[in-house]
């Protein structure tokens, strides 16, 4: 009979979600799968192509360092359940700018992983998936016992799942689900932004522009070529972008970010700009637009979800003390756990911290520096909050 401790809700089926899914279902996790959209991959995450390769700065930065390890990852999951050609193609990209030469990378089309992911946790009868179900809030029955359940609801007041341990991975979306509706955090311990992408894209049509993709401000890509693109796209195409435009939840493709695109490839490859503004001008250019997640520190969130009315208490209680808060003495909300803000470096990151995360609700030790994940920890934003302000806000209990 199976454990029901072991059993996790999952809320969101983008790269983060389904890696999380996939983590769980192999250390023999039953899942349970929510998504507000008919299938996986639906948002960000179905970016038509993206590449992997490592954030490489002059002294090591907690991105570069995961960028590493997150690159390393990727490429070994998509060699194991993803056939080359039909989700990724190695090549190597030319850095015009910032660390410019010649250097090995990785074309990826996420949608395809998402989908390997989740096609072996069912293979392995560990995952229930259900569709078109939005969740509203999450609540904790019965409160404050150990042994409490996470209960999820849509917006009519429905439950739509119930399991001891949430993966909340639901990138912008996390911010309203965890803070709004008495949720069990507060806003301002979740500092998450939008970011909009737009990429510009065509089919690719005789001898490509370039041999190999290049990069400066952005990434173009000569020809790539996938049999899983179609229908929604030609089997083989060229792109240029995203654009990185802060602040804006829109995913409308626009002239404007078009041309945003078109000034970023003149600087990369003059010839194909001009043949971008010439298919935009005869109105055949393509276009796909989504809305990333990023946090203010441009790192992940991942791990347990801080518990601030408790941290509130506890800061109340050691006023005369004058002990700083320390992330390691963050009270928790047992069983919630974050996994979003993966910002325009979701094909290097998500799967990376997604197996970071289900070793950690799985309770396998970690081999990784705990520096390193402490600047992951989701606490990280409410311990500077409670430094700067002596007590975290008061916060209503998730019930």
């Amino acid at each position: 009979m199976p454990d029901a401790r072991r059993h996790a809700l999952v809320i969101g089926a983008g790269l983060a979600g389904a890696a999380a899914t996939s983590s769980l279902a192999r250390r023999g996790w039953r899942v349970t799968l929510l998504d507000a959209t008919s299938g996986p991959a639906q948002g960000a995450s179905g970016l038509p192509v993206g590449m992997l390769s490592p954030h490489v700065t002059r002294s090591p930065t907690p991105l570069s360092r995961l960028s590493t390890l997150g690159v390393a990852h990727t490429l070994a999951e998509l060699q194991r359940l993803v056939p080359q050609g039909a989700g990724w193609q190695a090549c190597e990209v030319d850095n015009l700018g910032h660390d410019p030469g010649r250097w090995p990378a990785t074309l990826v089309r996420p949608a395809a992983l998402v989908h390997a992911w989740l096609q072996e946790a069912l293979a392995l009868g560990a995952l229930t998936p259900h569709w078109n179900t939005s969740v509203h809030r999450l609540s904790r029955m019965p409160d404050n016992d150990p042994a409490a359940r996470w209960q999820a609801w849509d917006a009519q007041g429905h439950c739509v799942g119930e399991a001891p341990t949430v993966v909340v991975a639901a990138a912008l979306g996390s911010v309203e689900l965890l803070s709004g509706h008495a949720g069990p955090m507060a806003i301002d311990d979740l500092p998450l932004n939008p970011v909009k992408g737009q990429m510009s894209l065509g089919p690719q049509l005789g001898e490509p522009l370039a041999e190999r993709p290049q990069r400066n401000d952005g990434v173009f890509i000569p020809r790539y070529r996938d049999e899983g693109l179609a229908p929604r796209w030609p089997g083989a195409i060229w792109s240029m972008g995203s654009t990185f435009e802060r602040g804006l939840r829109d995913v409308t493709v626009t002239t404007e970010a078009h041309e945003r695109n078109a000034r970023s490839l003149e600087t990369i490859h003059p010839a194909a700009a001009q043949a971008l503004r010439h298919e935009l001008a005869q109105g055949h250019l393509l276009g796909w637009s989504q809305v990333r997640c990023a946090s203010l520190d441009r790192l992940p969130l991942v791990g347990p979800a801080p518990d601030a009315q408790a941290l509130r208490q506890q800061q109340e209680a050691g006023r005369g003390q004058r002990r700083r808060v320390a992330l390691a003495d963050v009270p928790r909300w047992a069983g919630l756990h974050l996994l979003c803000a993966m910002g325009s470096r979701g094909i290097t990151l998500a799967p990376w911290c997604a197996e970071q995360l289900a070793r950690q609700i799985d309770g396998a030790p970690s081999e990784v520096d705990p520096t390193l994940m402490a600047a992951l920890d989701p606490a990280r934003f409410a311990v500077k909050n409670a430094r700067r302000q002596g007590v975290a806000p008061a916060l209503p209990t998730a019930g």
